[in-house]
């Protein structure tokens, strides 16, 4: 019976984990050119990370997918299957952009490296990061999905 009810609540975790995952959430982050809010889909289950924006052949300008790792961490991303060029924004568990990737080739299995640990990874539209004045060292307020 102990065996059921740890699996119940593990899936129970599981479930509430993907539901937040699925609700769009608000972060924002601090620029040269002003405070900018952009609007995430999280991806927080490695299903989620893993499918990432594959697919994808629009996004709204201020939006984007932020990837969760849960701790700082070596990463490495690609463009399989993805045909938007996008920027790729590697961003330390503090919320400080570590490094910017910009304008990804569409469908290149080519490896993205992050360069220093990172926590999260916000992908937006090629152009974006530019858009907002993004440089290495700016602040993300990120919360809780």
């Amino acid at each position: 019976m102990r065996t059921l009810g740890a699996a119940l609540a593990f899936g129970l975790a599981l479930a509430s984990g993907a539901l937040a995952a699925d609700k769009p959430g608000e972060i924002q982050v601090k620029t040269r050119s002003g405070t900018h809010a952009i609007t995430v889909e999280w991806a927080v289950t490695p299903s989620q990370r893993e499918r990432g924006l594959m697919g994808r052949e629009k996004m709204a300008p201020n939006h984007g997918m932020l990837f969760d790792f849960g701790n700082e961490q070596p990463l490495y991303f690609w463009m399989k299957n993805t045909p938007l060029s996008l920027d790729m924004i590697f961003i330390k568990a503090d919320g400080r952009t570590s490094r910017i990737e910009r304008g990804a080739k569409p469908f290149s299995e080519d490896l993205i490296p992050g360069g220093a640990p990172a926590r999260y990874v916000l992908e937006m539209v090629a152009g974006s990061a530019e858009r907002l004045g993004l440089a290495p060292g700016d602040r993300f307020t990120i919360p809780k999905p």
